[in-house]
């Protein structure tokens, strides 16, 4: 603990309050672990129970997690943490960011000749009819059938969506290991969220009927490109996901379909096992981070609550981002960008998977921007892979259990150095278990 901060406070909201400042100001930064509870309640001269109800409040709030014997420490991100910006040396491949290729994205630019601009007004707001019909015949190719909405982007229909059904406090069953933005969201939003362990056809029926059965009243899940690890959910898991979703019928599903326009591989429907669901579809990753408009799926109560509430608030998601998907949509020079980008996508994630399982290291990958390499000592290997060249994500920031990981993002990585990416990787790895 730094000398240049002291924690202060003697009841438990204060205690709490004290160590959010300290991250927000960033005199309390990320990684960094909080005294013992006991050290922390003899300083402040209160209770030990006292300290433990702080960091519970914390924790469940998402600024602070804990590591077992590395104690409690601040979170990598939090909604009370500064915003920062990603920085790779000079000189190192950036495999880290799991952004979209710059290079493979389209040019929207050109679809401005053919985007409905017009002052519009307040009365005539709300979803584009267009846009709803294109939106329709695509998800429908899919099978995927429901009353249907935008939202600005994915995590606004997640927000929305759990809003519309939970309370704060409600366990939210999870992807383990998952996509951290997500889940940084859940936590600053006040939910519980509580681990579902996925393998490369994602996530396990046992692990979520045991979930579903202690309580969990939401379960989120990614249809293909699971952010870390690449997964792609099958027909066989899919089937077996949604018996399992069947047996309880008050379960919220939301599904995350953003890497849809981009996937090699085909869609195994599972969220409307559930009479409560949402399924989302958002533009950023085949046409830019810009784009940030998601077409959204759901029962008819959930779609109402959704975009009602949207009424109350900034009303509608713009009507020009709106005809720049339906330009983006209709538009065969773009779709065939898309097309080619999923393809040379899926060709640097092979490229790199094949790699690794010729030096005896299997990841699950098989759709979407990163693959997910289980390690003996996560930190220990991101700096020999820095120090090699390479520079990639420690697992911690995406596992609830503090499994040692690293998530190798692939969306720039020329095939040409899947080898000696994955000759690093070998070196630094060590022997792990999967994170199951």
């Amino acid at each position: 603990m730094s000398v240049q901060y002291q924690i202060t406070g003697s009841a438990a909201t204060e205690i709490a309050a004290s160590i959010e400042s300290g991250v927000r100001s960033g005199q309390l930064a990320p990684g960094r672990t909080l005294p013992p509870v006991r050290k922390l309640a003899a300083d402040l001269g209160v209770a030990p129970g006292t300290v433990a109800s702080a960091y519970r409040r914390l924790r469940e709030r998402g600024v602070v997690e804990t590591g077992g014997r590395a104690g409690t420490f601040i979170r990598q991100r939090s909604a009370f943490t500064p915003a920062g910006t990603l920085t790779v040396p000079s000189g190192v491949l950036d495999l880290v960011s799991g952004e979209p290729d710059p290079d493979l994205l389209p040019d929207l630019a050109s679809l401005m000749p053919r985007v409905e601009i017009s002052p519009g007004n307040y009365r005539d707001g709300g979803p584009c009819p267009d846009l709803l019909d294109l939106a329709r015949d695509r998800f429908a190719a899919d099978g995927v059938h429901g009353d249907l909405t935008v939202t600005s982007g994915a995590l606004d229909a997640f927000e929305r969506g759990l809003a519309a059904r939970l309370e704060p406090g409600d366990t939210i069953a999870v992807e383990e290991p998952t996509w951290s933005n997500g889940r940084d969201l859940l936590l600053s939003a006040g939910y519980q969220v509580t681990p579902v362990a996925i393998d490369g056809e994602g996530p396990l029926p046992d692990e979520l009927a045991a979930a579903l059965a202690a309580g969990a009243k939401a379960f989120i899940l990614t249809s293909r490109g699971q952010n870390p690890t690449g997964a792609a959910v099958s027909a066989e898991r899919a089937a077996a996901l949604r018996e399992v979703i069947a047996r309880h019928p008050g379960v919220f599903v939301i599904e995350d379909d953003h890497w849809a326009e981009l996937s090699q591989l085909p869609l195994h429907f599972v969220a409307d096992a559930a009479e409560r669901w949402m399924f989302v579809r958002s533009a950023s990753k085949p046409y830019g981070p810009n784009l940030r408009c998601a077409l959204v799926a759901a029962d008819p109560e959930t779609k109402a609550r959704i975009q009602g509430r949207m009424q109350m608030g900034h009303g509608w998601v713009s009507r020009i981002l709106q005809h720049f998907v339906i330009a983006a949509w209709t538009d065969d020079a773009v779709e065939a960008q898309v097309a080619h980008a999923g393809r040379v996508y899926a060709e640097r994630q092979a490229a790199l998977r094949e790699a690794l399982a010729d030096r005896g290291i299997d990841v699950w990958g098989r759709s979407g921007l990163n693959v997910w390499v289980p390690v003996a000592d996560e930190t220990a290997a991101v700096v020999a892979l820095r120090d090699a060249g390479f520079a990639v994500a420690p697992g911690r920031a995406y596992s609830f259990h503090g499994h040692q990981g690293i998530r190798v993002s692939t969306s720039r990585l020329d095939p040409k150095l899947a080898g000696a990416v994955a000759d690093a990787i070998a070196q630094a790895s060590g022997p792990a278990a999967p994170p199951i």
